[in-house]
């Protein structure tokens, strides 16, 4: 059942950190399971989502009813995060965050993601994005295995 219809996109702001902390960290533990445990608590990443992601990054929100489903953060021409809560992956969302970061990027967009992230790299790869590049997770704090990514819309180089 597709979610897109009732759900609207939005610039986050501070009020909204706590939230986007906790889909931050409920997403990566349940789509990442192969990342190294969380070292942080909910309040350091709220802290972390209010000084650097908020004030470095343009950051949307996906509502519905008020309700917080998920947040994309672009830094320059970087797509740095794009998290849904996972009961709602898969139902259009993860899109319509997608195509309000590409709508601010004429040029285009990259981002990084873990080469074990297959789930992300298929919607990636559905959504025009290619490999520019793979790593062997020396520039990540994780030290995975990475590769960048790029979408370059049509006529744009």
């Amino acid at each position: 059942m597709s979610d897109v219809g009732r759900t609207e996109i939005r610039l986050a702001d501070a009020a909204d950190a706590a939230v986007i902390a906790r889909i931050h960290m409920i997403s990566r533990a349940a789509t990442m399971p192969y990342l190294p445990p969380q070292k942080r608590g909910h309040d350091q990443v709220t802290r972390w989502i209010e000084d650097v992601v908020l004030t470095s990054c343009r950051t949307w929100v996906a509502v519905r009813g008020g309700e917080i489903l998920g947040y994309a953060a672009l830094e320059g021409d970087m797509l740095e995060h794009l998290y849904l809560r996972p009961e709602v992956r898969r139902r259009g969302i993860g899109t319509l965050l997608l195509d309000q970061v590409r709508r601010h990027s004429p040029d285009g967009v990259s981002l990084r993601v873990f080469q074990q992230n297959t789930d992300a790299r298929a919607f990636y790869e559905l959504h025009g994005f290619r490999v520019l590049d793979t790593s062997d997770g020396h520039r990540n704090m994780e030290n995975l295995p990475d590769m960048t990514l790029r979408w370059t819309p049509d006529g744009a180089r």
